[in-house]
This record gives C-alpha cells, sequence and structure tokens, in this order.
C-alpha cells in the first residue's frame, strides 16, 4: 500500500485542484473474530467539511479508518463517495484520496524531499525538476521550507507530521484522513498541527476526517464532531453541541479523562 495516497490521481495529472467530496456511511457492520466491532454506524461529511471522530480504545476507529481507506470491506452497509460505492475500482479510480498515519510512516532512509515526492517518482507523473517544484510548494504550505535535505531522524515530531501532511497534498487530494495527528505532540506541536488542518480547508476546500484523541484539536478545528462508543454513533454535533453535552461518556472525552 502505498503510503501517500490510496485513489489514483485523474490521468496522471496531479496539477489539477478537485472539489472535497462527500461521505456517506450507512449502517456500517463489521465483525473481526466473532466480535461485532461495527454496529451499524451511519453518518455523512459534506464536501470541504472537517469531521472529527473520537471515542474511547477499542471503539470501532480504526476499523472504521480501514474501511474508508479501503482495506477492509463491511459485512453490511456501504460507504459512498459522491454518491458512488467505494467498493467499485472505477469509483476508486475516479478520486484523490490520502492518509496522515499516526507515526508519520516517513522512509528514514530517504530525505524530506524524497519522502514528499516518492508517489510522483513511483508512478512516473512528472519529471525531476517539475517534482522539486511540487515538493517544494507542498513544504511550503505546511510551512516547512529549506528542510529537504534533512532526514526524518533529524526532524521533530510535530516537523514529521506536517512532512507527512506535505506528502499527502502532492495528489492535491479530494479527501485526506488523519489518524492520531497530534499524538505523541507537545501542546504547541498539537496546535500547529490543528492550524495546518484549518488552513487547508481554506486554501483547498478538501474534505477531511480527523481521528482524534485531543478534545482540544477537536473543538479548535472541527465543523461537526461524532464519538463512537462500542463501534455505535453515540453523538454527532457542532463544538458548540458537543461542548454542552451532559452524556457522561463525551464529558469524559472533554476532560480526558481516559486515553488511547
Amino acid at each position: 500500500m502505498n503510503t501517500a495516497a490510496q485513489f489514483t490521481p485523474l490521468s496522471g495529472d496531479t496539477n489539477t485542484s478537485l472539489p472535497g467530496v462527500r461521505i456517506q456511511v450507512e449502517n456500517l457492520k463489521k465483525s473481526l473474530g466473532g466480535m461485532e466491532i461495527l454496529r451499524g454506524l451511519s453518518f455523512e461529511v459534506e464536501a470541504g467539511e472537517i469531521f472529527v471522530i473520537m471515542g474511547p480504545s477499542g471503539s470501532g476507529k480504526s476499523v472504521l479508518l480501514r474501511h474508508l481507506i479501503g482495506l477492509e470491506s463491511p459485512d453490511h452497509g456501504r460507504i459512498l463517495v459522491n454518491g458512488h460505492s467505494i467498493e467499485s475500482p472505477e469509483v476508486r479510480s475516479q478520486y484523490r484520496m490520502a492518509m496522515v498515519f499516526q507515526s508519520g510512516a516517513l522512509l528514514n532512509s530517504l530525505t524530506v524531499q524524497e519522502n514528499v515526492g516518492i508517489y510522483l517518482k513511483e508512478h512516473r507523473l512528472q519529471t525531476p525538476n517539475e517534482i522539486q517544484k511540487t515538493v517544494d510548494e507542498k513544504l511550503k504550505l505546511v510551512g516547512l521550507t529549506d528542510i529537504g535535505h534533512r532526514y526524518p531522524s533529524e526532524l521533530s515530531g510535530g516537523m514529521r507530521k506536517r512532512v507527512a501532511i506535505a506528502r499527502s497534498l502532492v495528489i492535491e487530494p479530494q479527501l485526506i484522513l488523519y489518524d492520531e495527528p497530534t499524538s505523541e505532540l507537545d501542546p504547541q506541536s498539537s496546535g500547529t498541527i490543528g492550524k495546518e488542518i484549518l488552513s487547508l480547508k481554506h486554501r483547498i476546500e478538501v474534505t477531511s476526517i480527523v481521528v482524534s484523541h485531543d478534545p482540544e484539536l477537536a473543538i479548535g478545528i472541527a465543523d461537526r464532531i461524532a464519538v463512537i462508543n462500542e463501534g455505535q454513533i453515540i453523538f454527532i454535533g457542532t463544538t458548540s453541541e458537543f461542548k454542552q453535552t451532559k452524556d457522561p461518556m463525551i464529558h469524559r472525552l472533554l476532560y480526558s479523562d481516559f486515553k488511547p
């Protein structure tokens, strides 16, 4: 699996900006090892929206992400992208999706420049000079310049996450999935990542789905927040509604009483 993207860029052209996509999850069910993990999840994410998914460990967030990225097929239900089933290879080939992994998933043997440009190079989508220009542009978008020659081991945790975001941007994605983007980061770095996610919404109108245990991040960036518990959605609402809810599970989330 390529760590930069799951959906193939249209016609090999990564310079064409396309609008964010609408995602519909309908009655999604999944059992693993005889245990029901997802128990009829349903929600919608509007094009260009930042949708944050929260919940305790074991609630089904990671399994849901694997379905959204196309690594798992549901036992029941479906996922639609702009009204078309994600299960169809023809549909997957029409949209651009990128994943920012919890660890960043950078290759330590490659420089920052090589990490960001790896998808373009592997698929021969651009010339070396064009790749250099694209890499520089994407690193600038996330506030990183003049570090292309450095290796991931020479960067802070926050910088590695921003490099991973830059790598996801080379395909001009219509949907970005973030898996715990602020995990293991200090508050200042977490704030920087949140600003980058919010900035991308306004710059390229990308649809963003963020899985996080960080209520401050969620409240700071989300258009809406969903809370999953035991494979079911127990709350969907705006950040204001999230802060005002009296649900004890959500209250524990808000005050960080459980950890990933």
